[in-house]
């Protein structure tokens, strides 16, 4: 009488084949391809180490300066930023800056939008020396406005990570 065993159907498997379908599950087994395993590598360890901040923690501030005059005066010329830049910016900023030229946009203090020409400023210090730093960023801010009789400079600070 056959027996349940008789009526299977029996699969030979060459040695290749073996070969290949036990990479397979070790791709399914290990989440990633066969060479991390055989070569002791993690592909997702060393994504995460790419990803990790390198340098010192550093403060990035950004300060948004308008063109634009009110009252009829003509807007800052570039030749006058980049004066104020030499004469007032770079004197407490000596290590470096960044200078980039874009168009801006606000409202002003009764509610009408103005479009201008606007320069932002980046400067990076070391993040301990915030509070030596923030008089001169404070001073640069207003003493442009009393210059160019402006209502404001926009100022951001972003925590970062930086090394030179």
């Amino acid at each position: 009488m056959p027996t349940d065993r008789d009526n299977m159907l029996q699969i030979r498997v060459s040695t290749p084949a073996a070969a290949a379908l036990v990479a397979v599950a070790l791709l399914f087994a290990t989440g990633g391809p066969v060479s991390e395993v055989a070569y002791g590598t993690n592909a997702t360890a060393s994504a995460q180490t790419q990803t990790a901040a390198h340098g010192s923690p550093y403060l990035a501030t950004h300060l948004y300066f308008g063109t634009g005059r009110h009252n009829g005066e003509p807007p800052i010329t570039d030749d006058q930023f980049m004066k104020f830049v030499a004469d007032v910016i770079t004197p407490r900023f000596p290590s470096g800056l960044t200078i980039q030229q874009g168009r801006g946009q606000w409202r002003d203090k009764t509610g009408s939008i103005n479009r201008e020409i606007s320069y932002e400023l980046t400067v990076l210090y070391p993040a301990r020396e915030a509070h030596t730093h923030d008089p001169d960023i404070q001073y640069i801010r207003s003493l442009y406005c009393a210059m160019y009789g402006l209502e404001s400079v926009g100022r951001a600070d972003v925590k970062a990570q930086a090394d030179f």
